[in-house]
């Protein structure tokens, strides 16, 4: 039998524990904030996770505990609020202001710093970009090239505020967080002025994103990462060289990517699904199958289901491939009237079919449907039919929707398990595939106006020459 003292020594070192790994608080007054909730999120890769939870009282006073495992990027939020960004560094905070996005941090210096050099950057990022301006207008302008004191003058300005930013950032502990944070975070902020007017410091750019490690946990909590993904493959996109260069260039950082990714499965499965989406959404499908068929091939890279079945569509159904019959049944529909005469794709007999996978449920397909009803009459003059499969379990669902459909439709009520969906590597919705009479994969579009786009050009223009 445990003794009542062993009991109370338990208790008392269990209290010890908590307290030692929820240690860190933040201690707040927002006076114009009073009876609010206040929460405080994290990061970890490519998401957000809830830290703590707190109310504010009639006085605006409110305090929030952490563990010392979180650490990083952290915001606060309260309703009609902007959030509030802090540094998580295993020491308290003291926030005081009339509101949220307006509070001061009063104590914990690296927040101190954080916060000064947040409200100053912008407008020194302003100035030096206004001064890069004018040096171009100096220098390539032949009247004022003359004008060599001026130039200097600019010069000197430039150096001045880029050694402010410099030194500030040096004179950082090593360890500080800020000191890694804010250079990556400037250059993912400054690269759109990068592509615009300093397009020399283009392959820097690229080569920083592409120098990253990405399974660093100080990237993990910065709430960066998918940020620096994006810019990148934007860098890239608008690096001003010809399609075909571009893509070698992608090519190339999803080669740096992945393979600093490949010693931690979880974040490459998340990091491939994401980028995967990213380049799909971009319309740049060399560089999306090239990811697909990279992973698939690498015997070392371990997918889980989702994202291997996501990736495996590029290898089954690329460009090229035919693509598999569908046999349909009684349930094929036009305009809500059952249709008997069409049994499977062959008895399509138009030179092109597009087959469009979606569901009453599936909000971005309420935003396409509308477009490929509005685009149907050019298509079907062109000898395009539609072939829309929907994944709803809902007969009376489906068959209200279809009423206004002037194409086919088709519904075997089995979701995700529909054999359809199975073959033709249906992972999400809407999906498209655009085949030709021999069932060829021609175009695997992201939306219907970029299979207008595809028709205007091959079609409509090829019929006017």
């Amino acid at each position: 039998m445990v003794s009542m003292f062993s009991k109370s020594l338990l208790v008392i070192s269990n209290a010890f524990l908590i307290n030692s790994l929820y240690a860190q608080t933040i201690f707040g007054n927002l006076s114009l904030s009073a009876n609010k909730e206040i929460k405080l999120y994290g990061y970890e890769g490519l998401k957000t996770y809830l830290i703590s939870t707190s109310h504010s009282d009639d006085k605006g006073n409110f305090k929030l505990v952490f563990s010392k495992t979180n650490y990083g990027i952290g915001y606060l939020i309260s309703e009609n609020n902007k959030p509030k960004f802090i540094i998580l560094n295993g020491q308290n905070i003291d926030l005081k202001g009339k509101t949220l996005d307006s509070a001061k941090i009063s104590s914990n210096k690296e927040n101190y710093l954080f916060q000064n050099y947040t409200n100053q950057h912008p407008f020194r990022e302003q100035l030096l970009n206004t001064w890069m301006y004018l040096e171009k207008v100096y220098t390539q302008d032949t009247t004022l090239a003359i004008q060599s004191n001026t130039i200097k003058a600019i010069c000197r300005e430039k150096i001045r505020l880029n050694n402010e930013s410099t030194n500030f950032l040096l004179s950082l502990p090593n360890d500080s967080y800020i000191r890694w944070f804010l250079p990556l975070r400037n250059l993912i902020n400054s690269v759109s002025n990068i592509v615009h007017y300093r397009t020399e410091e283009i392959p820097e750019t690229i080569a920083a994103i592409r120098s990253l490690d990405f399974t660093d946990s100080r990237l993990q909590r910065s709430g960066l990462l998918k940020d620096a993904i994006e810019s990148h493959f934007w860098v890239l996109e608008n690096c001003g060289k010809n399609s075909d260069s571009i893509f070698v260039l992608m090519r190339t950082s999803i080669d740096c990517i992945m393979g600093s990714l490949r010693r931690n499965e979880k974040l490459l499965n998340e990091v491939t699904y994401y980028l995967f989406n990213l380049l799909e959404r971009h319309s740049f499908f060399q560089a999306s199958e090239y990811l697909a068929l990279k992973l698939l091939n690498d015997k070392q890279c371990i997918l889980d289901t989702n994202v291997s079945n996501q990736l495996e569509s590029y290898r089954a159904m690329k460009k090229g491939e035919i693509a598999p019959e569908i046999n349909l049944s009684s349930n094929t529909y036009i305009n809500g009237f059952q249709q008997t005469s069409f049994n499977n794709l062959a008895s399509f007999k138009t030179p092109y079919t597009i087959v469009f996978f979606g569901a009453s449920w599936c909000t971005r397909c309420t935003e396409e449907l509308p477009r490929a009803i509005q685009a149907y009459v050019k298509w079907r003059n062109l000898g395009i039919e539609v072939l829309y499969i929907s994944l709803d379990t809902d007969s009376t669902a489906f068959k209200n929707d279809i009423k206004k459909y002037p194409f086919f439709a088709y519904c075997d009520f089995k979701k995700w398990e529909s054999p359809i969906v199975k073959e033709y590597y249906v992972y999400g919705t809407p999906t498209f595939y655009l085949l030709d009479n021999k069932r060829r994969i021609i175009l695997r579009p992201s939306s219907i106006l970029q299979i207008d786009a595809w028709v205007d050009w091959f079609l409509v223009k090829g019929n006017r020459k």
